[in-house]
């Protein structure tokens, strides 16, 4: 890698904060997996055994790393300086001519690959990894959906002509879907179609369902009740009519894709920003709140920056002299600057959500706010 750190000082910065940047993201990764499968001890049976148990949470270790990646190359990299001020090695940098510029100019390099692994597992790795698990972990124990309410995921679509077919027309489809096997075929389907005034136009349900390559929704065993109203001289006194029929396939345009239902599988935090990009869309065209889920989408685009924030608060670890403190009083006060970052972070997030603030503003304020702390702390400790 001598093309991204081209100077001996750079190369030797790299090397050290890698070494112990991975050497703290395993031992994390430990602690996190090992308190994970104590909380599922709970839920093992004779279906959800131990060793179900322990697959569900080792494949949740992608997006557990995802979250310590931060944490790791914070209590890494001041472990790294702390140790450099100790031996005065960084002093001799520093005489050498290597100033707070430079220095935060190589940071910003060294954080370079660990954005590219974080963004690689978050991206593709993680989510692959978190459906599978919920997936694993519901068909052990019998749920049907990874949702709030015991029917199903509800979700809201746009209304066709009555063959399913056909232009988007005034009205909206809300459609139930029990559940959702590992191919993407859905079961336990019911469809409520509504008029632009809310009125009840037709109740559909179906035994099961596969998404094709034309992007149809091929739906088995349905049976339809469309409501019809007659003639009335009194419009506060409508009559209607009912006919049922039953159908053994239906073909059906619409907007919910097997990406949709399987993003729900998953928290927001846990997506790719793909699939962030693509639901947000879902739900701002069928005027759904989205709020959440453009925090979390913000977030993940800021995230970036937030691994070379947490590089740039160990700088001035590096330039405390050794009367400040030995390296394992330093190493703990970077545990606590992590661990309030992520809470500040965590909690802001919240604050967002409840005060419909700017999602972009959201997910970068509590970043910026420990990067002028650390901007600050490096002018405080190169002025001592």
């Amino acid at each position: 890698m001598s093309w991204l750190f081209p100077k001996i000082y750079e190369r030797y910065f790299a090397k050290q904060i890698y070494a112990s940047f991975g050497f703290i993201l395993f031992a994390l990764l430990a602690l996190f997996l090992f308190f994970d499968i104590l909380s599922e001890l709970g839920s093992v049976n004779s279906k959800y055994t131990l060793p179900l148990a322990l697959l569900h949470v080792l494949l949740k270790a992608p997006s557990r790393m995802v979250e310590i990646i931060p944490i790791a190359g914070l209590i890494g990299s001041i472990y790294v300086f702390a140790m450099m001020a100790s031996q005065s090695e960084f002093t001799i940098f520093r005489v050498a001519g290597l100033d707070i510029k430079q220095s935060l100019y190589t940071l910003a390099k060294i954080s370079l690959p660990i954005v590219a692994l974080t963004l690689a597992i978050s991206e593709g790795l993680g989510p692959y990894s978190e459906r599978l698990s919920e997936r694993i972990r519901m068909e052990a124990l019998g749920s049907t959906f990874s949702s709030q309410f015991r029917s199903g995921v509800w979700l809201k679509d746009q209304l066709r002509d009555q063959d399913g077919a056909g232009p988007i027309k005034a009205g909206v489809r809300y459609v139930n879907v029990g559940s959702i096997d590992q191919d993407d075929q859905i079961r336990q389907i019911r469809m409520y179609e509504f008029d632009p005034n809310y009125r009840l136009l037709s109740i559909r349900s179906a035994a099961s369902g596969r998404f094709n390559n034309a992007g149809i929704w091929e739906l088995n065993d349905v049976s339809e009740t469309r409501f019809i109203e007659k003639r009335s001289g009194d419009p506060l006194d409508a009559v209607y009519t009912a006919q049922t029929k039953t159908i053994p396939k239906l073909s059906l345009e619409s907007q919910v894709t097997p990406q949709i239902l399987n993003v729900l599988l998953i928290s927001p935090e846990k997506m790719s920003i793909i699939s962030l990009g693509q639901f947000i869309l879902h739900l701002q065209e069928n005027k759904q709140d989205a709020q959440r889920h453009a925090i979390a989408f913000w977030k993940k685009v800021v995230y970036p920056f937030i691994i070379f924030v947490m590089l740039a608060l160990a700088l001035p670890f590096a330039f405390m002299k050794v009367r400040a403190g030995s390296v394992g009083i330093k190493v703990f006060g970077g545990i606590m600057l992590g661990m309030s970052f992520q809470l500040f972070n965590t909690l802001f997030s919240s604050v967002g959500l409840l005060g419909a603030l700017p999602a972009l503003f959201t997910a970068i304020f509590p970043p910026l706010i420990y990067l002028l702390l650390a901007i600050a702390a490096l002018k405080w400790v190169a002025r001592a």
